[in-house]
């Protein structure tokens, strides 16, 4: 074995090892009748776990339509009777265990049994217990070899090797086992900040008695404390000292006041929008670079427009501050419009306030308040009378909407009933002098 590495060296010597005990326990009787508790142990379990599995199962189960939490939960617990049988075999091999031990002084065989119960229950527990693709993962890639290095005994050793090697990072030196252990704690922790997160902005999104801006605001807050809190267990879990956060904030404002002043004052920005409240998703707005569109989203940095056609827009929320904006709905409070039509000059024009505020008041759209439709005179053109309606709707007339359409099409179809033509343009032409030859 000279020359070989030194962890081919290390492995060889365990498989050493592993034959000579392998070779004792075939030779021994002890042995043998530990095994044969074994068998029993597993027998007895199963028989145990399937008549009780049956009666947890009828016990637990909430009805097929049940909803709410408690009916959540025992769906929740059903889910973990796969692990029923292998935990049953492993306590009834344990106390086979102490049994032996304290009659003959020795039990290694069934204590190995005892482990390899453990190790089925892992597997079980990763394979029909875990749904998140995520867990599933970090189970079938770390759960299952630690079980199966717990079955071998060998877990103090590859703690041990692991602490051995370092990985150094300038004058910062770590061992793989704190990197291990950081990076499954960080992906642990953050797997649950970001389960706590969704179900928290599910919680706050559904409060209806809260303003949109406020239950954004609190949605971005929770969002921040989860990840905050995290981010500083982690750091305690991989024992870096917190005074460096300090340095780290420092250097961090250090950066802010240098080159990252924009995005510094676009996130102040967007939590001063947030707080007032003032523009909020699903407003119409438009400012004074001539960005218009419905907002749709609002993020620490910026708001997302999206303009009548579909084409979403990005505006940095530091110009919702520093800029004029014009927000058509805010609140939801009614807009005010105004289409024009034109009457001939043969018309009695003392009739057409009445039957175009009646019929466009019809519509199902225009609103009574704070004003119903009101048609008014505007001049006297070329060809004929012009008027117009104005009337408020509660809404935008944005292209989906499409209120003025309607409204002209209502103002048509009254005019036509009520016998009054709308003229177009024509000219008339005199000759001085008689016609040409």
């Amino acid at each position: 074995m000279d020359g070989q590495p030194e962890i081919v060296a290390m492995a060889l010597g365990y498989l050493d090892q592993f034959w000579a005990i392998a070779i004792d326990w075939a030779t021994s009787p002890a042995a043998w009748s530990q095994f044969a508790l074994l068998v029993v142990s597993w027998l007895i379990a199963v028989v145990v776990a399937k008549k009780l599995g049956i009666r947890i199962a009828t016990f637990v189960a909430p009805p097929t339509d049940a909803k709410g939490p408690f009916a959540i939960l025992r769906r929740f617990i059903l889910r973990f009777l796969p692990l029923l049988l292998p935990l049953l075999a492993y306590g009834f091999t344990a106390i086979g265990e102490s049994v032996t031990r304290s009659l003959f002084g020795s039990g290694a065989v069934i204590a190995f049994g005892k482990r390899v119960f453990f190790f089925i229950a892992a597997r079980v527990f990763v394979s029909k217990v875990i749904s998140d693709p995520f867990l599933k993962l970090l189970g079938r890639y770390v759960l299952i070899p630690v079980a199966a290095l717990y079955v071998l005994g060998l877990t103090d050793e590859a703690a041990t090797w692991l602490e051995s090697l370092t990985v150094e990072l300038g004058n910062i030196s770590f061992s793989m086992m704190a990197l291990i252990r950081g990076a499954i704690a960080g992906s642990l922790l953050f797997w649950l900040g970001s389960w706590s997160n969704r179900r928290s902005a599910d919680y706050i999104k559904a409060q209806e008695e809260l303003r949109p801006a406020t239950r954004e605001l609190a949605a971005k807050a929770a969002e921040i404390t989860i990840f905050g809190v995290a981010f500083l267990l982690l750091l305690n879990i991989m024992g870096i000292d917190l005074t460096t956060v300090a340095v780290l904030g420092g250097a961090l404002g250090v950066g802010i006041g240098l080159g990252l002043q924009q995005i510094a004052a676009n996130f102040i920005s967007g939590i001063i929008l947030l707080v007032e409240g003032q523009t909020t998703v699903g407003d119409y707005v438009e400012l004074d670079g001539g960005e218009a569109g419905t907002i749709v989203r609002m993020t620490a940095r910026a708001c997302i427009l999206e303009t009548f056609d579909g084409k979403w827009i990005v505006v940095p929320n530091e110009h919702f501050i520093t800029t004029r904006v014009v927000n058509y709905s805010d609140q939801g409070s009614a807009n005010r419009y105004e289409v024009g039509f034109s009457v001939s000059y043969d018309t009695d024009i003392n009739t057409v306030p009445d039957i175009i505020n009646k019929a466009v008041s019809a519509l199902p759209f225009v609103l009574s308040k704070p004003e119903g439709p009101d048609c008014e005179l505007k001049g006297f053109g070329d060809s004929g009378i012009d008027f117009s309606v104005e009337y408020w709707v509660s809404g935008i007339d944005d292209g989906r909407n499409k209120y003025a359409s309607h409204v002209l099409f209502a103002v048509w179809n009254a005019l036509k009933d009520a016998g009054i033509t709308i003229p177009y343009p024509h000219r008339v032409v005199e000759f001085k002098g008689g016609l040409p030859k």
